[in-house]
């Protein structure tokens, strides 16, 4: 009776799932990469739409549109661009040379200005790294020989050099996209057909000017493989190969390396009536992926259900054949939380088996409450803890709020108006602080949440500590401070920016408390497996009753941080959340004359 129940259980427990694993394989195999893809065309065709009327109503220059780009990328994951009618990206107004062309024989281009986008012939990386040895002919005053295509009565530049003899030598600059697009021309067309729709050119000038992007700006160029599919975009304009459907959206599909992508091209106008086309790409490799992974994964999933089934249905067995007045009588006392009374086991079999079975869950249930009782009593503890932290942060928010609450009521009643533009900057200082506050909160609250995963790698500390210590000169200068480093090279391994966090916090903390024309220290020794930083202020002491309580969430002792010196008084909680997650020795300690603070780094093996 055993065996046979044990057998049809597991039959049918284990038939039970292989066929619902066996529908969801089938559904998430067949329909699951068409679903994926069809939703994503349409949820990038109803962000086309909403980006569509924000490009009209706030792209107005280089800024507002690559903030835009960028906004878009990170909500939805798809490169955008706008493109004037050309096919040019429109606002590269950072990035392009003007040259003042020589008198020549093509009317249309000859003693004029033109401006040449520098992203359609020069990765900017390149541009901007090594200019000196890639292009030291791109510079202001220097001579260029360009030659190109009239194309619909306007010149389209396919390739540049210092002058007419080196344009077909490997010095020369060239649109590869239009060069590719011109031998694949060349190939359905005769020599003297290509001719008669597009005659060639061959000018000279003078660059009178060049523009790099800088800083945040730089982003928008370096993604190549989005600005390759741009410049062949154009091409095909240029060329009549893509064919211009008036407020219809074109979908196009195109693969590189072996990683499919969805081009959107819609055509629109821009705030001044101009025609624009919106030109989106997107990567279709996550549902790729995702498919080819759960094709593995259901192997295990398969094993892991077989095993299930075993289990479940050796369970059930057991739990069919309990005496019902033995287990009413038992389970009734156990509601009652008595778990003293015991099930005689008389037998061998099943009811045996069963009587065990519930003894055993009576001895667990009480050894869970018991666990629990305890665990409760640890959450209290904590509440304790999470009153005392919303206490502080009520107590931090306050006085901005209080400020702003303050002016806001002078400004409504009319009172010192012409005071307007201060009350105005003291709000947004406070709102400014309460935002660094509210930051600081959630980076410790992200550390403490024991999920924060951190990512350990190799750099030199010495590197590290003369990069901030020269990010924070402008705050050493302010004090009037003396700043003394003594630093060895070491590689130390570690996560370099939470770490470079850490001696932002001590080196801040050690400018606030460091008294006008004293100086700062910072050291670093090696040790036989391990390199020390210290970061020691001169002027000042903590007294020793306060040493163990600096490192305190909103601490503040005898000598406090005002307001007026930004600090919110989470930077050492932090600081100590991440050298705990570094399994890193640290504290802090009086000198003679001052206060040091130290850590510790493994040495990279």
């Amino acid at each position: 009776m055993k065996k046979g129940i044990v057998l049809k259980l597991f039959l049918l427990t284990a038939g039970l799932c292989l066929f619902l694993i066996a529908v969801i394989f089938t559904l998430q195999t067949v329909f699951f990469k068409q679903f994926y893809v069809h939703q994503k065309v349409e949820n990038v065709n109803a962000a086309l739409q909403a980006y569509e009327q924000d490009y009209l109503n706030q792209a107005s220059g280089t800024q507002e549109m690559a903030k835009l780009e960028q906004d878009f990328f990170q909500k939805h994951n798809t490169w955008i661009a706008a493109l004037d009618i050309r096919g040019n990206i429109k606002y590269a107004g950072d990035f392009f040379m003007e040259i003042k062309l020589e008198p020549s024989e093509e009317p249309a281009l000859s003693d004029t200005t033109i401006t040449v986008p520098l992203y359609s012939f020069i990765n900017i990386e390149d541009f901007s790294s090594s200019q000196t040895f890639l292009t030291p002919w791109i510079e202001e005053g220097g001579m260029i020989a360009m030659e190109g295509l009239i194309m619909n009565n306007q010149p389209v530049i396919q390739r540049m050099g210092r002058n007419s003899s080196n344009l077909r030598d490997e010095s020369r600059l060239e649109n590869h996209q239009m060069v590719s697009k011109e031998y694949e021309v060349l190939g359905r067309l005769s020599a003297v057909q290509y001719r008669e729709q597009y005659s060639s050119f061959l000018v000279k000038g003078t660059i009178t000017k060049v523009r790099v992007p800088e800083g945040a700006g730089v982003s928008r160029y370096t993604n190549h493989l989005f600005l390759d599919r741009i410049k062949a975009f154009q091409a095909d304009l240029l060329y009549g190969d893509f064919k211009d459907v008036t407020n219809a959206q074109q979908i196009v599909d195109v693969e590189e390396n072996h990683v499919s992508y969805k081009i959107f091209v819609d055509r629109t106008q821009d705030r001044d009536g101009n025609p624009t086309y919106l030109f989106a790409m997107t990567s279709l490799q996550p549902v790729n992926e995702a498919v080819g992974i759960i094709k593995d994964y259901y192997v295990y999933i398969i094993i892991a259900t077989l095993l299930l089934a075993l289990l479940a249905s050796f369970y059930y067995s057991r739990q069919i054949a309990r005496p019902l007045l033995r287990i009413n009588r038992t389970t009734r006392q156990m509601a009652n939380l008595d778990f003293s009374e015991k099930i005689p086991i008389t037998t061998k079999d099943e009811i045996g088996d069963l009587s065990g079975n519930i003894n055993e869950l009576s001895e667990r249930l009480h050894s869970h409450i018991l666990q629990l009782e305890q665990d409760i009593e640890k959450e209290k503890q904590l509440e304790h803890t999470r009153k005392e932290f919303i206490s502080g942060v009520s107590h931090e928010l306050k006085t901005p709020l209080s400020v702003i609450q303050s002016c806001l009521a002078i400004l409504k009643d009319g009172v010192a108006s012409h005071k307007r533009d201060h009350y105005f900057a003291a709000m947004e200082d406070e709102v400014s602080r309460m935002n660094v506050l509210i930051g600081d909160m959630l980076e410790l609250a992200k550390y403490e949440s024991g999920t924060y995963k951190m990512d350990v790698g190799s750099f030199y500390i010495d590197t590290l500590i003369e990069r901030v210590c020269t990010k924070l000169t402008p705050d050493f200068e302010a004090k009037r401070l003396l700043l003394s480093t003594s630093l060895i090279p070491a590689l130390v391994e570690g996560n370099e920016r939470r770490i470079e966090q850490v001696i932002v916090n001590f080196l801040t903390n050690a400018i606030s408390y460091t008294p006008e024309h004293e100086s700062i220290l910072v050291t670093t020794s090696e040790e036989r497996d391990t390199v020390q930083i210290c970061i020691e202020n001169k002027g000042a002491h903590i007294p020793d009753e306060q040493l163990g309580k600096i490192w305190d969430r909103f601490y503040r002792g005898e000598t406090s941080r005002h307001r007026s010196t930004g600090g919110t008084g989470l930077g050492l909680a932090i600081s100590q959340k991440i050298l705990e997650m570094h399994g890193a020795a640290y504290g802090v300690n009086n000198t003679s004359d001052g206060v040091m603070f130290y850590f510790q780094l493994n040495k990279k093996a």
